[in-house]
């Protein structure tokens, strides 16, 4: 049997054109209503730092370096750009068309392709809303570490002591991991600890909360202004640290590790995963705020070249930060090694004396330690380094690098550490946490977007109180993220990362893309766009989003619910006896909650589709019932002449269409014959039932 049409595809109105150009209210044909007049953005400009800035996040700084790091080097660089063009774009230019397409937020988008796919905007929302909670949390612990910038010395420059005693935890470990964990955070050893909430990093969530709410007061026209300075500084940061990172000493080094390649880290199972899931998340696929902001742009847009420039100036950010970066741990590690070098030439002084092997001893001059160079001792201790007293260790440049490299760990320890040692420290730190507060309101801004679009633009009483909204939405977000501002709260942070948007958020794009590319039709959707751009995109996007992208995100769900089902998540906690981190197993009601973050961002997409299946036959029984009662059952062809009531003529011309023949009886079998997505939907709007 034939497709049925989409909602408003009225063969009495419409002629075969575009199902989304015509929702979308330009060149629409004669009688297909315009929708409401709706909000657009006051330049191109404004749109594409909004897409950008939500793009381009802390897991540009944060993250990406770290798995450039650990996967290969240059080969995860390659195998990077691998996925991004084959499922990244496509998978963004889908959302991107979608939504300027049909001018509604993620709920809108999937329930004008069929009503029964409403619950995959719903789930948007839920993830978004998710992610909004902790992410907050991250812009308030840089909220705090900005004000404690302006003090010299830095305050996690140097261990604190008591009288004439440098606090304990503080000496085994070092100031800037101190500072993190005891005085920003104040931890608790594990997770089971809740209860106590930390007054300074609540205060810091409100404020950060209050920065969001006036962003976000009057919708895009007010975040689109602040756009201006939150998307554009980080860049002129990054620009600033690079250019002064790379006159370091060590920065070479750095750099030469980072990007040294490691080919044969493909053949991991593993390493595709992080890559996969880094372009995933890079490009904010699946949260709803892509589709967000496209909605609010005008039909004739290129949303292709915004693609394909959005991706490109992420992965460049991507690369431009780990430049930056690695140049900045390259020189703390060798500040680090060569201090090392400097206390093991100290020891071997004093043992040589009484040491009578002489030929096991370094040639270099051990009395001057300026002068050695941390190649040549490090060659010298793989050669004999182990057969001389004194206990001596090898201060190795790569070991260093590989520490704090990860997360908070890069930029509330590493990268902090590392900037005590420039010259005029508190200046670059107030620049640093500056830019990492406005590179994650730029990224908040667009999740709220996520979050606030789809709901007004299927709720009317929420669109006449938008402003009304967005305050009660960041209320209850701070209110919820007290949670995190316990002492245990990094932890619950951590779940929240690791465990409550990905899954669900790869379960999203998966029906996103099986909707469009299966059930809509890849060659319909093409048509679709060819209309709106007055071009057609070449075909290989059909293929692509048919088979490559489906397939690689079924396989990265695949592999996402392997490692937790045969691996019991686990996370990093601060153990204050031992001054060190350890690895510590999620308890019983730690699991719990996680199974709870996940079922509730996923249960939206059957809710949605058992609740639109019941509605419509519902209403398909209830105008059988009504249409049947005088007629004994039987569905008796109207002329024009004996009766003209709207439900018959729409009757009448649904079943006509699937050749139902005169007197018919009304059975069950024929009412399946009306399109599901619109039928019902017209017969109610031209009845007012």
């Amino acid at each position: 049997m034939e497709k049925p049409p989409l909602p408003n595809d009225d063969d009495t109105a419409v002629t075969p054109d575009s199902q989304l150009v015509s929702l979308a209210g330009e060149d629409c044909l004669e009688g297909v209503v315009e929708p409401p007049a709706r909000d657009g953005w006051d330049s191109k400009l404004e749109y594409f730092l909004a897409q950008v800035g939500f793009s381009v996040g802390l897991g540009n700084v944060w993250r990406f370096p770290y798995l450039c790091h650990q996967n290969g080097g240059g080969a995860f660089l390659l195998l990077y750009v691998l996925l991004m063009v084959l499922v990244g774009i496509p998978l963004f230019f889908l959302e991107l068309a979608a939504g300027q397409a049909i001018r509604q937020g993620s709920i809108g988008v999937w329930k004008h392709i069929s009503p029964k796919l409403a619950g995959i905007g719903f789930s948007s929302c839920v993830v978004c809303f998710f992610v909004a909670l902790y992410y907050n949390v991250i812009i308030s612990w840089s909220l705090f570490y900005l004000g404690n910038s302006f003090q010299y010395p830095l305050p996690w420059q140097e261990c604190p002591e008591h009288g004439n005693t440098t606090v304990e935890e503080c000496a085994a470990s070092d100031p800037t991991t101190y500072f993190w964990f005891r005085k920003a955070l104040d931890i608790t050893d594990s997770i089971n600890e809740t209860g106590e909430f930390n007054p300074v990093i609540t205060g810091c969530l409100l404020a950060a909360w209050t920065i969001v709410c006036l962003g976000m007061f009057k919708g895009i026209k007010s975040s689109a202004k602040v756009m201006y300075f939150s998307s554009v500084f980080p860049y002129v940061v990054l620009l600033c640290f690079l250019i002064r990172g790379l006159m370091l000493d060590g920065a070479a080094e750095g750099i030469k590790y980072m990007f040294y390649p490691k080919l044969e880290i493909w053949g991991e199972v593993q390493v595709w995963r992080q890559a996969a899931t880094q372009v995933f998340f890079a490009l904010g696929l699946g949260f709803g705020s892509v589709i967000a902001y496209s909605s609010y742009n005008p039909r004739n847009n290129n949303c292709h070249r915004d693609a394909l420039t959005v991706s490109t100036i992420n992965f460049l950010t991507s690369v431009l930060a780990t430049l930056v970066v690695f140049a900045v741990l390259g020189f703390r590690a060798k500040d680090v090694a060569m201090r090392c070098v400097t206390s093991n030439l100290k020891v071997l002084e004093l043992v040589s004396e009484n040491f009578l092997d002489r030929h096991l001893l370094p040639r270099f001059n051990i009395s001057d330690a300026s002068s050695v160079s941390l190649e040549s001792y490090s060659d010298w201790f793989k050669a004999h380094g182990a057969r001389v007293p004194g206990n001596l260790t090898d201060c190795s440049l790569e070991e260093e690098m590989n520490k704090g490299v990860e997360g908070t760990g890069l930029a509330f320890i590493a990268f902090t550490e590392a900037m005590t040692l420039f010259p005029g420290s508190p200046f670059w730190s107030a620049m640093f946490f500056l830019m990492l507060l406005n590179l994650g309101l730029s990224t908040m801004f667009g999740t709220m977007e996520g979050i606030l679009t789809p709901l007004t633009d299927n709720f009317k009483v929420l669109k006449r109180h938008k402003t009304l909204l967005t305050v009660f939405s960041t209320v209850i977000g701070f209110l919820i993220g007290l949670l995190f501002t316990q002492r245990c709260g990094n932890y619950f942070v951590m779940m929240f990362d690791d465990y409550s948007a990905t899954l669900p958020l790869i379960i999203v794009v998966v029906f996103e893309c099986f909707c469009v590319s299966w059930l809509y039709g890849a060659d319909r959707f093409l048509d679709d766009i060819e209309k709106m751009l007055h071009w057609r995109p070449p075909v290989v996007y059909k293929y692509l989003w048919k088979y490559v992208c489906l397939l690689a995100m079924i396989g990265l769900l695949g592999a996402s619910l392997l490692r937790m089902c045969f691996k019991r998540p686990t996370y990093t906690a601060w153990n204050r006896a031992t001054a060190s981190e350890e690895t510590l197993e999620y308890p019983d009601w730690a699991l719990a909650v996680l199974a709870v973050l996940i079922i509730s961002a996923t249960l939206p997409i059957p809710l949605g589709y058992i609740h639109s299946t019941l509605r419509n036959r519902t209403r398909r029984n209830s105008i059988g019932s009504g249409l049947g009662s005088e007629t004994g059952g039987v569905y008796t062809k109207c002329s024009t002449v004996e009766c003209d009531t709207p439900v018959a003529a729409l009757l009448d011309e649904h079943l006509e269409r699937n050749g139902i023949p005169k007197d018919s009886p009304l059975t069950e079998e024929n009412l399946q014959l009306l399109p599901q997505s619109d039928g019902v939907d017209d017969i109610e709007e031209s009845t007012g039932v």
